[in-house]
Order: C-alpha cells, then structure tokens, then sequence
C-alpha cells in the first residue's frame, strides 16, 4: 500500500514538473543553443536589403564654345564712338588687328589688300566709311555697325551682316521718362526710307503714354523749316543720327531754338551734350561688341545665311548735361 501510494506521489511529481517545464521552456533554453528536436520553428521575417538613396547622375559641362576666328577690324575714323567700340573687341578675341581709315598712308585699297591677303575669319567695319570699303572689297564675311543709313548705301548682301545704329527705343523713351516724368509731347524730323524705325517709335511711345508729331525731310533747311514748325507744340525733340537731314549749322540752330522755347533735345551720342543738347540717349560699346561677338559665334555654327540681316541691341548709356544723373540699362 506504501509504494502504491509512492509509485502515485512519484506521478503526480513528475507531472507537476513536466508542467513546469512546459510553461517555462521558453525562458530556459540559454539564446545561443538551438530548439531540441520536433519544437516548433518559427520562419524569420525576410528583411528587405537597406535602401542606398540614389544620387542624382552628374551632369556633362556644357562644352566650351569654340575659339573665335581671327578678326580684322577696320574704322572710320579715330573718334571715341568707334575707338570705344574696337577697344571693348579687343577683350574678347586672341588674334585681332585694327586699321584706321583715317590714316592716310594706308588707303581703304591697300588696307583691303592686306585684310585678304591674312584671309581673316570676319571683318569688323565700324562706321560708314569703313563698312562702304569693306563691303566692296572684303573676301571674308563683314559684320558692320555705327551706321544710320545703311539701307542706302546697299551694305546688305549675301556676305554682309549689320548690327542696330541705335540703342533700343523703348528703353530710351523708359529712361527719358524717369529722368523727365513731364515729357509728353515728343517731336521727330527724319530722312525718308526709315519705315522700321518709325513704326518702332511709335509703339515705344504707345507703351509710355507719350505722343510723337513725326515729320519727313529730304534736307538739312527742310529739317529746320519743320523744326521751328512744330517746336510750340512739343517739349522734348527726339534726334536721330540722320546725316542726310543733318548738318551743323542747322544742328547748331535747332539746339538754340529748343533752348529758348525750353523744350528739351535727346541726341545719340554723348558728344553732342557740349553743343547744348540735354540728355544723351546712346549705344554702349560693350553692347555693340557683344552683339558683333554673337554674330560672328552664329556665323561659326549656322552659317552666315542663318544670321539675321541686322541685330538689334539690348543696352543704353544715358547721360544728362550736367552729369548729375547718370543712369543704365
């Protein structure tokens, strides 16, 4: 009866561990041994491969432009508007030469004569005279500027680029207007054959609420004879470098009556401020190269024929009388 008794305490112990055993299983096995034979195993979670944030592709620098050709660049004259401009040239070409019409012991033949025979990339030809000689005798592309009245002279061919005589117009009536908000009534007195440049006037002083009285001229005493016409009836006058309508007595008239009936004159060029002109509304120099520079780039990678026949400019320097005021665009 005692061992029966034992042999049932003996069972009910090893139950009682079993149970133990079951329950704290999980706590007792160390971390570094594996499960015994037929526990369950539980499959780990796949985990996904760390993400590398993708850097953004480095992009080719744009390819330098290629070298400009060499250059010959004739002027007119020896005056600043047209040294100015050849000495802004000098800064962007390598291999540039310079001849001055108005040196006497090298005529415009013998100066063309030496241009071809260095077989140039382009030629420059700044002012009239100099753009005339060049059109006429140059083998290489000409790219001229400082002309007013090209149109008559035929300086547009299939071997012939022009850039603007004049800084744009709506930027020159935007800055007469600050430097004078009661400028209204402006008057303009201009050669025939100037069709473009009328229209562009008139929108620019379309979008400056100014009226214009425009006049055509076919001499320098008709240009004065309107003049004194229609100066009661402005208060600014708005000059063009029109040399045909021009000359200087009647230019020297022109200023004297203006100042009198206290109507303000713009000239282009700030030369003309001495002889009693009040605002200078003219073309930069650095501009003007700029243009010529981009001409000469579109001729390298278009072709001359893919070049507009006239570039127009995108600066003005504009300068009053007395100095004090001096602005920019």
């Amino acid at each position: 009866m005692l061992k029966a008794g034992l042999s049932a305490l003996s069972v009910i112990r090893c139950a009682i561990l079993l149970a133990v055993f079951a329950l704290g299983g999980c706590s007792v096995f160390s971390p570094d041994r594996g499960p015994d034979e037929g526990a369950v195993i539980v499959a780990p979670v796949e985990s996904k491969p760390p993400q590398i944030a993708s850097r953004p592709s480095r992009t080719a620098p744009d390819p330098k432009p290629p070298g400009l050709p060499s250059v010959a660049v004739v002027i007119s004259s020896s005056q600043p508007a047209f040294l100015d401009v050849a000495n802004s040239l000098n800064d962007h070409f390598d291999d540039f030469t310079v001849f001055d019409l108005s040196d006497r012991s090298q005529p415009p033949v013998s100066v063309l004569r030496v241009i071809n025979d260095s077989t140039p990339g382009a030629v420059v030809a700044i002012g009239l005279r100099a753009a005339q000689s060049s059109v006429a005798m140059s083998e290489s592309p000409v790219i001229f500027s400082q002309v007013f009245n090209y149109h008559d002279h035929d300086l547009l061919n299939e071997n012939t680029r022009g850039v603007a005589p004049l800084a744009p117009l709506d930027a020159q009536l935007a800055a007469w207007t600050q430097i004078d908000p009661t400028i209204s009534r402006i008057g303009i007195i201009v050669g025939a054959g100037h069709d473009a440049l009328i229209e562009e006037a008139q929108l620019a002083a379309q979008k400056h609420g100014l009226e214009l009285q425009i006049r055509i001229a076919n001499s320098d005493q008709e240009t004065l004879y309107l003049f004194r016409r229609m100066v009661h009836d402005i208060d600014g006058f708005w000059l063009f470098p029109d040399n045909r309508i021009l000359s200087n007595r009647s230019l020297q008239e022109i200023l004297r009556t203006a100042k009198r009936q206290r109507v303000t004159v713009a000239v282009p060029n700030e030369s003309m401020l001495k002889m009693g002109a009040d605002i200078s509304l003219a073309s930069e120099a650095e501009d003007i190269a700029a243009t010529i520079v981009g001409i000469i780039r579109k001729i390298q990678s278009d072709g001359l024929k893919n070049v507009r026949p006239v570039s127009p400019l995108s600066a003005i320097r504009v300068v009053t009388r007395d100095n004090e005021n001096v602005v920019q665009r």
